[in-house]
């Protein structure tokens, strides 16, 4: 059993930065792979970017590559969502999810554990 909570989420303006965290509960941390997803609403849940278990491969939605970047400190069972030159259309709910699956995913059903998500919000 995994429990995640993530933080950092806020009211930033257009352009602006935020750096959300998702703390695990898990002694296995290392064991999982790691994903947030965000949800705006009226849409679907999507992915938004993936860290293999011990952090060597990361993979970014389109969307946002070259602007979020992934991280993760197994030591301190961690991991963090840089998000920089946030855009109005950043806004959702975002969410960290653990796969027990050795390769790293971008299909939200093979999370096995989620958050509970924290709110971005981008103002123009």
């Amino acid at each position: 059993q995994v429990q995640l909570v993530e933080s950092g989420g806020g009211l930033v303006q257009a352009g602006g930065s935020l750096r959300l965290s998702c703390a695990a509960s898990a002694r296995t941390f290392s064991s999982y792979a790691i994903g947030w997803f965000r949800q705006a609403p009226g849409k679907e849940r999507e992915f938004v970017a993936v860290i293999t278990r011990i952090g060597g491969s990361t993979y970014y939605a389109n969307s946002v590559k070259g602007q979020f970047t992934i991280s993760r400190d197994n030591a301190k069972n961690t991991l963090s969502l840089q998000m920089n030159n946030l855009k109005p259309e950043d806004t959702a709910v975002y969410y960290c999810a653990a796969s027990r699956r050795s390769m790293a995913t971008m299909n939200r059903a093979d999370y096995d554990y989620w958050g509970q998500g924290t709110q971005v919000t981008v103002s123009s």
